[in-house]
């Protein structure tokens, strides 16, 4: 699949990857962390998502969840959106973290993708951003791959954060100077 997409040398990640994902998958599907109602749920029980990294173009656009089962090649596609452009890294996405941007875009209303300005990011990569900005935390959930920093192109940042908030399924930090919000599937906390 990565070989069509331009990117040969991830192909030997591809077994690390769907392991993790694998073993994510069946963590999460048993600790779902709100009703189904919430999280963005089509009438045949299928999740859908569209993301564009900000920095690349890479999309992905599609059901990355049916029921409480997770689909790998889905997740494949959205690690590798999401890797650490940086140090060109794919890391494993936490599937809760794509179910909470979810969740905040179905009720924004937005049909625009969202942009990401962030997904994973590396140890080395989260350390020279910290020595840039004093908003990068030493231990964040980005190298875990549980934090992903979006906009949406008809949504100010602000609205977006609000739901997130009244979501509560995770952290909610907002950036208004930069533009975006920063959505994680880490404990209930704003900033």
């Amino acid at each position: 699949m990565f070989s069509d997409l331009g990117v040969g040398s991830l192909i030997g990640r591809r077994g690390f990857i769907k392991g993790g994902i694998l073993a994510m998958t069946a963590f999460i599907s048993s600790s779902l962390i709100a009703p189904d109602a919430v999280f963005a749920m089509n009438s045949d029980g299928a999740y859908t998502t569209t993301l564009k990294n900000a920095h690349t173009g890479d999309q992905f656009s599609g059901v990355y969840r049916v029921g409480n089962r997770y689909l790998p090649e889905a997740f494949e596609r959205i690690n590798f959106v999401l890797r650490d452009v940086r140090a060109d890294e794919v890391f494993p996405i936490d599937p809760r973290a794509i179910d909470i941007i979810t969740a905040v875009h179905k009720y924004s209303g937005s049909r625009e993708p969202y942009s990401i300005i962030s997904g994973y990011r590396s140890p080395k990569t989260n350390a020279q951003l910290r020595s840039e900005s004093k908003g990068v935390a030493k231990h964040s959930l980005h190298m875990s791959g549980q934090a992903i920093d979006v906009r949406l192109a008809n949504i100010e940042p602000k609205n977006i954060r609000e739901i997130a908030v009244k979501l509560k399924a995770g952290g909610v930090g907002y950036y208004p100077r930069q533009g975006f919000v920063h959505m994680d599937s880490g404990a209930f906390r704003t900033w």
